[in-house]
C-alpha cells in the first residue's frame, strides 16, 4: 500500500476491483464481458430500431433512445476498467483519469434519473391527458426536456467534483471498488471533507430524491388513479401495459440506489454488489424489458430481421 501526503503526490490510484481472489478473476472477467456485450448489443438494437422505423418516432420512444444512450455510456464508463485491468494485469488508474471517471459516472447517473422522470411525465400525459397528449408532448417539447436532462445531469455534478479534485490529503491510494466512485474516494481522504459530505448529501436529497423520485411517484400515483377509474378491464390492462416496462425499470433502479447509498453505505462488499447491479445489470435489462413487453418494438425487430433475410437470402 502506498501512503501519500497530499494530492500533488498522488499520481495514480489502485483499483481493488470486485474481488481480490485470484481464482475468481477469469470468471469475473468473462461474466462482465458477457454482460457488457449484451448491454451494448441490446441498447444499440433499440437505438437503431427507433431511429430507422418511422412508426416508432413518438415521444415515448424518443426518450427511450436517450435512455439507451445513457445505459451504454454508464456501462462503458464503469465496466471498461474491469476489462482493461484483467487484460493488462494493471490495476492502477491515473489521478486525472480517476477524477474524470467519477465526474462522468455522476453526471450520467443523474441524467438517467432525470430522463426516467421525463418518461414518467410522458406516460402521465398519455394516460391522464390523452386528448391533449400530442399537442403538449410534441417533438419540440421532447427535445427541450431531453436537452434539459442532459444539461442538468452534467451541471449538478460539477460542485462536488471540483471539491473532490482539490482534496489535499489521502491516507492511501487504494480504492476498494471497481471504479472511481465518489464514496470510495472520500473514504480514503484524510483531510477535512465535512463540506464535501454535506454537499453530496444535500445534493443527493434535492437532485436525486425530491426532484426525480417525487415527480416519478406523483406521476404514477395519478396514473394508477386514472387507470382504476377506467370502466373496462381491457382498457385498464391496455393502459397499465403502456407504462409497465418503465415502472419495472424505475423500481429496479430506485430500490438498488436506496440499498446502495442509504442503507448499506458502510458495507463495501454490499456497495460493490449493488453498484455492479446498477452499472451492469440494470442497463442490460432495460432493452430486454422494453423489447419483450412492447409489441411495437417486437414488430419493428421482426420487420427489420425479415428485410435482412430477404436482402441476403438467409434462411434461419
Amino acid at each position: 500500500m502506498e501512503m501519500v501526503v497530499n494530492h500533488t503526490g498522488v499520481t495514480y490510484f489502485v483499483i481493488k476491483g470486485i474481488s481480490i481472489a485470484p481464482d475468481l478473476q477469469v470468471s469475473i472477467f468473462l461474466l462482465v464481458l458477457l454482460i457488457y456485450v449484451i448491454t451494448l448489443g441490446g441498447n444499440m438494437t433499440i437505438f437503431l430500431l427507433i431511429c430507422l422505423d418511422n412508426c416508432l418516432h413518438t415521444p415515448m420512444y424518443f426518450f427511450l433512445v436517450n435512455l439507451s444512450v445513457v445505459d451504454m455510456s454508464i456501462s462503458t464508463v464503469t465496466l471498461h476498467r474491469i476489462l482493461i485491468n484483467f487484460v493488462t494485469n494493471d490495476n492502477t488508474v491515473g489521478f486525472s483519469a480517476c477524477m474524470t471517471q467519477s465526474f462522468f459516472f455522476g453526471s450520467l447517473s443523474g441524467h438517467e434519473l432525470f430522463i426516467l422522470t421525463a418518461m414518467s411525465c410522458d406516460r402521465y400525459m398519455a394516460i391522464c391527458k390523452p386528448l391533449n397528449y400530442y399537442m403538449i408532448m410534441n417533438f419540440k417539447t421532447c427535445r427541450v426536456l431531453a436537452s434539459f436532462c442532459w444539461l442538468l445531469g452534467f451541471i449538478q455534478v460539477i460542485p462536488y467534483s471540483v471539491m473532490l479534485v482539490n482534496i489535499c490529503c489521502y491516507s492511501s491510494n487504494e480504492i476498494d471498488h471497481f471504479f472511481c466512485d465518489l464514496l470510495p474516494v472520500m473514504k480514503i481522504a484524510c483531510s477535512d471533507i465535512s463540506v464535501l459530505e454535506a454537499l453530496s448529501f444535500i445534493q443527493g436529497i434535492i437532485m436525486f430524491f425530491l426532484t426525480p423520485f417525487c415527480l416519478t411517484f406523483i406521476s404514477y400515483f395519478l396514473i394508477i388513479n386514472a387507470i382504476i377509474k377506467i370502466p373496462s378491464n381491457i382498457g385498464r390492462r391496455k393502459a397499465f401495459y403502456t407504462c409497465s416496462s418503465h415502472l419495472t425499470v424505475v423500481i429496479f433502479l430506485y430500490v438498488t440506489l436506496i440499498l446502495q447509498y442509504l442503507i448499506l453505505n458502510n458495507s463495501f462488499g454490499s456497495t460493490k454488489l449493488f453498484s455492479l447491479f446498477n452499472t451492469a445489470i440494470v442497463p442490460m435489462l432495460n432493452p430486454i424489458l422494453y423489447s419483450l413487453k412492447n409489441k411495437d418494438v417486437k414488430s419493428s425487430f421482426k420487420k427489420r430481421l425479415g428485410s435482412i433475410k430477404t436482402k441476403f437470402g438467409l434462411h434461419f
